[in-house]
């Protein structure tokens, strides 16, 4: 349960396509006239995860990533499992919530559902490069799972490799359903208060304000104090070298996934 504050939050979420009941979150129809809806955004629902399972598979997971931008710090994937009959209202891409509301979701999903986190730190980034690093975390937090999924849906173009289970790649997932957003909820909380205890080791670079992005503080504190431990060698401005063909590769597949 979460406490009064977090329960105001939700309350004060946009209510339309929302409600927690899974009869809520059927499959979206389009408008006859597109036009007029312009303005209106679409938020994720449980319509996948349905299609999943009237195909047979069942329960599904969803998974997402949080921190391939940035210059300092892990990359954190979480696997969610939800409830169909307890879906906490208001979840959505991470990135369009705010701290509280994040913080709100966080508490509820952990509360209601099945968790499972990994990471990949600088070293195995710096190795392995940031995508295969991030599917790797994706496809460590899946495995851990206490309930083994039957189907997979992950954010991005990609799927994790080595799984058992079938899955799809969703571009855009966290807008589309809620199991891949609550796993970007999930990852993204969790990775930003690993950076806020970061920056009680290594305050030099502000770590807690901008969570490792590549912000004038950071590149001022890169600059003035060197890199650190949490540094990723293999990222502008540590790294000095061209990008290896099969990195460079990786990293446009990479950029053309993310949300401008």
């Amino acid at each position: 349960m979460v406490g009064n504050d977090a329960a105001l939050v939700v309350r004060g979420l946009p209510e339309v396509g929302r409600a927690c009941e899974t009869a809520a979150m059927l499959l979206r129809t389009p408008p006859d006239s597109p036009t007029l809806f312009e303005e209106t955004p679409f938020v994720p629902d449980f319509s996948l995860e349905l299609m999943a399972r009237d195909a047979g598979h069942w329960p599904v997971a969803g998974t997402d990533e949080a921190g391939r931008g940035p210059l300092a710090g892990p990359v954190v994937a979480a696997a969610v499992i939800l409830d169909p009959d307890n879906i906490p209202p208001g979840l959505d891409d991470s990135k369009k919530l705010s701290l509280k509301q994040r913080e709100a979701l966080f508490a509820m999903i952990m509360a209601t559902a099945h968790v499972s986190i990994a990471s990949s730190g600088p070293r195995l980034i710096d190795e392995r490069n940031i995508l295969r690093a991030s599917l790797d975390a994706m496809r460590r937090a899946v495995i851990g799972l206490n309930i083994k999924p039957a189907y997979l849906l992950t954010d991005g173009r990609d799927m994790p490799p080595g799984l058992a289970c079938p899955g799809k790649a969703v571009i855009k997932g966290d807008s589309l359903s809620v199991s891949i957003a609550a796993a970007s909820i999930i990852a993204k909380v969790t990775r930003d208060r690993m950076m806020g205890r970061a920056c009680t080791v290594f305050p030099a670079y502000g770590f807690a304000k901008h969570v490792g992005y590549a912000t004038k503080q950071h590149r001022d504190g890169i600059t003035t104090h060197g890199p650190c431990s949490l540094h990723r060698m293999s990222f502008r401005p540590m790294r000095k070298d061209p990008l290896p063909e099969d990195d460079l590769a990786d990293l446009q597949a990479l950029e053309s996934t993310k949300t401008p």
